[in-house]
C-alpha cells in the first residue's frame, strides 16, 4: 500500500503546570483536557515529566529520594489556529495564579493510502477523526 503525506497547518498549546495545581478540587491538567474535549477540539495528550523546575525555581524530580510530589505536567492540543485561540481564555482561567502556556505553529501531517480500498477516509491507529480540522 502507497501512502500519501497530505499536511494542514495548525497550532500546538502547550500548557505547563504542577501535578498538584487544581481547580475545584480536580487536578488543573485533567479540567483543561475535559474543556477542550466539550470545546470540541481535535485531541489533548498529558504527559508527566520527570524533573523540572518553573517560576518557583524550585527542583521537582521523579527520583526516588526527593520527596517531591509536584512533577511537571504538560497537556498539548493541537488544532487549527481558529479554535486554538477561541479556547485560549479558558485556559487563562485556569492558569491565572501559575503555569505557563505556549502556543507553536506547526503542521499536521497526514497519510491517506492509495487504493486500500477501505473508503471510509479514517487515520487507522490515530484514534481521531476529521472533528475539528
Amino acid at each position: 500500500m502507497t501512502t500519501t503525506p497530505r499536511t494542514e497547518r495548525a497550532l500546538r498549546l502547550t500548557v505547563l503546570v504542577g501535578e498538584s495545581d487544581g481547580w475545584h478540587h480536580r487536578p488543573v491538567f485533567t479540567e483543561i483536557v475535559h474543556r477542550a474535549h466539550r470545546a470540541g477540539l481535535g485531541g489533548a495528550s498529558v504527559f508527566r515529566g520527570i524533573e523540572g523546575f518553573g517560576g518557583s525555581s524550585m527542583i521537582h524530580t521523579q527520583r526516588l529520594l526527593s520527596l517531591s510530589e509536584d512533577l511537571p505536567v504538560a497537556v498539548v492540543i493541537v488544532d487549527r489556529e481558529d479554535r486554538i485561540r477561541a479556547f485560549l481564555p479558558q485556559i487563562g482561567e485556569l492558569v491565572a495564579t501559575g503555569g505557563l502556556v505556549v502556543l507553536d505553529a506547526c503542521e499536521i501531517v497526514r497519510f491517506d493510502g492509495d487504493g486500500d480500498g477501505d473508503g471510509d477516509g479514517s487515520e487507522s491507529g490515530s484514534g481521531e477523526g476529521e472533528r475539528g480540522r
